[in-house]
């Protein structure tokens, strides 16, 4: 009898990995957006 690898808790650790990654990439471009408009109004005031 052989067993059967059960694949579900790769598939579901890699959904994960992907969806912290994501947020951490939609986090670090809104700061850095943050930070660019933020400079452009300093710009803007001299």
């Amino acid at each position: 009898m052989r067993e059967a690898l059960d694949h579900w808790p790769f598939v579901i650790g890699a959904y994960a990995v992907g969806a912290v990654a994501l947020g951490m990439l939609i986090a670090w471009s809104y700061t850095t957006m943050r930070r660019a408009e933020k400079r452009r109004e300093d710009m803007r005031r001299k």
